[in-house]
């Protein structure tokens, strides 16, 4: 077991557990620490680093599982323990000292604009500078954007076009509804993306910019769990070091949406912060990875990450979100504002005009870049 419980995993475990230790014995008079804006400033420092080497854990346990298992189990393993992630902090906003009715909504419209366009964009930028023009699976490409449209679509869009509870609010029956249609269609979605279909999220041969049908079980590059026989021993207890990644996130949670609602209000910031900070948090692990992937000239690897975690992020977390609020009786508010509707409109036109099977063009990449300052500018001035 050297191999699982490396060096490095032993200290990320003993600091993360070390600070949830802190709070759990100390958090009262931690929290007394508040009204000093530098000790606060600190406190929060300390919580947000804790819970992103967490989820950094969290996501190399969890990605080897999925070698290990393969699939459909380890794209399972993988996306949900990534959207557990974000739906641990969104509840934990929503049921923190401040009301926060559109925490869901900025979480994964913050997660659009970082992955669709600031990774993306850097993607395509760079993997297009080291390598020239990139090729990806065009069909499974668009498979992806077609179901950001759909489940994007019905999920922000549609609550200012409706009657509803008003405000950009589902009704009780409108939002169980949604939740359930959301659900099938990721299902089915998925079941069709690890069974008959692999070969449309595959790289393509070079020169080509699809797999045929036919060709489905002759395609290379496909990810299979490693070789040899699977260690009963190691799964279980790589599922149990995933397991202590992920409660010291459900542990600060609480305190870090404190923390956060202290400092929007203490410094009067946009409230739109609280879910870009959930989406830095949970993608950042994948995004590096995307990068990493695109600067190695694996392309359509980048593809599956950026645009599966975004599918993953509304296929999961908008029916969490709208069943939490159902239940704990808490207003939620998934209509975007008409500033932001614009930008999820652009985001989405260029992502099929980027991706429309055509290869590759840096140029692209600094359009998306551009986007997402234009996003990050209107956040701070409206």
């Amino acid at each position: 077991m050297n191999n699982i419980l490396t060096k490095n995993t032993i200290i990320r475990l003993i600091l993360i557990w070390l600070v949830v230790f802190l709070f759990m014995f100390f958090g009262k008079s931690i929290e007394g620490m508040y009204s000093n804006d530098y000790a606060a400033i600190g406190i929060f420092l300390l919580v947000l680093l804790t819970i992103i080497v967490a989820a950094f854990g969290v996501v190399k346990e969890a990605d080897e599982l999925a070698h290990k298992l393969g699939e459909p189990y380890g794209t399972l393993i993988l996306t949900l323990s990534i959207v557990s992630i974000e739906v641990i902090l969104i509840a934990a906003m929503m049921f923190g000292p401040e009301e926060n009715p559109t925490i869901g909504k900025d979480s994964i419209f913050s997660v659009m604009m970082i992955i669709m366009n600031l990774v993306l964009g850097l993607c395509i930028l760079l993997g297009g500078i080291k390598h020239g023009e990139q090729e990806y699976n065009a069909q499974g490409t668009l498979t992806y954007l077609s179901m950001i449209i759909m489940l994007g679509g019905i999920s922000m869009m549609l609550p200012n076009y409706i009657t509803g509870q008003g405000n950009g609010e589902f009704t009780a029956i409108q939002a169980s509804i949604i939740s359930g249609l959301i659900i099938v269609l990721y299902a089915l979605f998925l079941y069709f993306q690890v069974k008959g279909y692999k070969h449309l999220y595959v790289q393509p041969a070079p020169g080509n910019m699809e797999i045929l049908y036919k060709d489905r079980n002759k395609a290379t590059g496909m990810d299979e769990h490693e070789e040899g026989p699977i260690s009963v021993k190691e799964i279980v207890f790589r599922t149990l070091l995933l397991l202590a990644m992920i409660l010291p996130i459900v542990l600060l949670s609480h305190n870090l949406a404190v923390l956060v609602d202290h400092g929007i209000k203490a410094m009067s910031l946009p409230p739109l912060l609280g879910g870009v900070l959930i989406a830095i948090i949970v993608f950042t692990p994948e995004s590096m990875t995307a990068v990493k992937a695109a600067m190695n000239n694996e392309f359509q690897r980048a593809i599956n990450l950026c645009h599966g975690a975004f599918v993953s992020t509304v296929g999961l977390t908008v029916p969490a979100v709208l069943i939490i609020g159902l239940i704990a009786n808490k207003t939620v508010r998934f209509g975007l504002t008409s500033t932001e509707t614009i930008l999820f409109v652009i985001t989405l036109i260029l992502s099929m005009l980027s991706f429309s099977g055509k290869r590759t063009a840096p140029i692209v990449g600094i359009m998306h870049l551009v986007l997402f300052v234009v996003f990050v500018m209107l956040i701070f001035n409206p």
